[in-house]
């Protein structure tokens, strides 16, 4: 590479890793990612190891593993003070960084190494009390609530459709298409491609807010969807319902609803916001084909987690399942940079979110700091044999539903460490994990080398987890290390 490319990444919420037509998913529609995937190198085990917004969003911004950056669960309002970040070393590399859309950190106009950000987070509870200081208030500091309070009147909001940004219920939206958050990241995307400096390459952060609920595309993606035979949801022989009758009337419940049809409507509501959301990519696409600068630019595509959306009776994310933590990853290049993305190759090695912060600063061709864990995907990507993890530990502070887990290339173990309840899944005879193997005979030895390497992970850790030797359940589990509640 004789220039720095441009580089843009595309980052979705809540996108789990099958649901995309190049996934081989039976249902959803996906054509310009099917496009750009089939162009590139698609990396299908990627996961997220710490399966929600604020710690996967840790990881992606420092290259950090959970233990490292301090976000092991989910809690707002903890101040983001990290040395080194993605948008900040690329733009000490000379690139100019931009990011439309969601940043979910603290305090909100916190840029983290950005030259500029026009910020939409979606809904935010904790920054939409009256009790929260004005500058730090969604209402003023959000840049889509601000501009849509513009367009439509000072009540207009996206909670007009009556859905809570973590419910399973779905409607369509309710104004017209172009004042929907998603159209709006594309909007704001595109207007930054007019008016960058043509000199200088350019690192955009297209960040997105859906396919994370609310389930509110507009009314014609919901007709794509609404007739279909769809497939239902993966329920596994060792899942329980007792959650499920407890809560599924609930409306943001963690398991879903217990109604058949609302959880119908909950797969079409969340297939229509990926077709939505896949078509407006397709804007982005080819306005950086108009502007002259798609064959110079190299564009990484990802999730910050998946969605359960009512396997195993489960919603949402957190958990140590596939539909929550099993992302979407691949990266595709212009014609003339990386000349090492060979078209329509797939990469079976274990990446992660840490991953893409050392991978787009060895494209940048700058210096990696050494805060980073992550390791460059590139290298992958030129010989898809390499490896650069044998296994990944992730794990979610979460309640009684708290989980630790490791994760290879072909299977996984998973420890509850409220319970002390143990699970052992083969992702390559059995995928969505629908028969655990705990107790088979045949895995015990397979199950020791894994709990050993969770042994490893969770050793020296501040809780307590293990004694160096064996698993010690019941143990205090907050979802920010005092690393970095010190700092902050």
């Amino acid at each position: 590479m004789n220039k720095q490319p441009n580089i843009v990444l595309i980052m979705t919420d809540q996108l789990r890793w099958d649901c995309l037509g190049y996934a081989g998913h039976p249902d959803v529609k996906t054509p310009y990612l099917d496009t750009l995937a089939s162009k590139g190198v698609v990396f299908d085990r990627a996961y997220s190891a710490c399966p929600s917004c604020i710690a996967a969003r840790a990881a992606l911004h420092t290259g950090m593993e959970q233990s490292h950056h301090g976000r092991v669960g989910y809690e707002d309002n903890i101040p983001w003070n990290y040395a080194h970040t993605m948008a900040g070393e690329l733009s000490k590399a000379g690139y100019y960084t931009q990011c439309v859309g969601k940043m979910h950190v603290h305090p909100l106009r916190n840029y983290l190494g950005f030259h500029n950000v026009e910020l939409h987070d979606g809904y935010l509870h904790a920054a939409r009390y009256g009790s929260v200081p004005y500058r730090e208030s969604q209402f003023v500091a959000d840049d889509y609530f601000y501009w849509l309070k513009q367009e439509l009147g000072v009540t207009a909001d996206v909670t007009d459709t009556g859905i809570d940004c973590n419910s399973y219920l779905a409607r369509p939206w309710m104004h017209e298409e172009k004042y929907h958050p998603t159209n709006w990241v594309t909007d704001r995307s595109l207007d930054f491609l007019r008016r960058r400096d043509p000199r200088k390459p350019f690192f955009l952060m297209a960040s997105y807010l859906r396919p994370h609920p609310p389930f509110d595309a507009p009314q014609y993606y919901f007709d794509l969807y609404k007739d279909k035979d769809l497939r239902p949801p993966f329920v596994g022989s060792w899942e329980t319902d007792e959650y499920l009758k407890r809560d599924g009337r609930i409306f943001d419940s963690k398991t879903g609803p217990v109604d058949p049809e609302l959880q119908r409507q909950a797969q079409i509501g969340y297939y229509a916001c990926i077709t939505h959301l896949d078509h407006q990519i397709g804007r982005l696409i080819m306005a950086l084909i108009e502007h002259e600068v798609y064959d110079d630019t190299v564009i990484l595509f990802t999730s910050d987690h998946g969605e359960e959306l009512c396997d195993h009776h489960m919603f949402r994310k957190s958990r140590p399942y596939e539909g929550s933590c099993h992302i979407p990853l691949f990266i595709s290049a212009g014609k003339n940079v990386l000349p090492q993305i060979h078209p329509s190759t797939v990469c079976h090695g274990v990446a992660e979110l840490r991953d893409i912060m050392p991978t787009l600063l060895d494209i940048a061709g700058a210096e990696i700091p050494d805060s980073v864990d992550g390791e460059s995907l590139l290298p992958l990507a030129e010989d898809t044999g390499k490896r650069i993890r044998p296994w990944l530990h992730g794990e979610h502070s979460y309640g009684e539903f708290s989980n630790h887990w490791i994760v290879t290339e072909t299977d996984k173990y998973v420890w509850l460490p409220q319970t002390g309840q143990e699970q052992y899944f083969d992702l390559v005879s059995d995928p969505h994990e629908l028969t655990d193997r705990i107790n088979d005979p045949s895995c015990t030895a397979r199950i020791g080398k894994l709990r050993g390497y969770l042994i490893q992970s969770l050793t020296g850790r501040a809780e307590g987890f293990t004694d160096g030797e064996r698993l010690i359940s019941g143990r205090e589990y907050t979802p920010t290390l005092p690393s970095v509640t010190d700092v902050g």
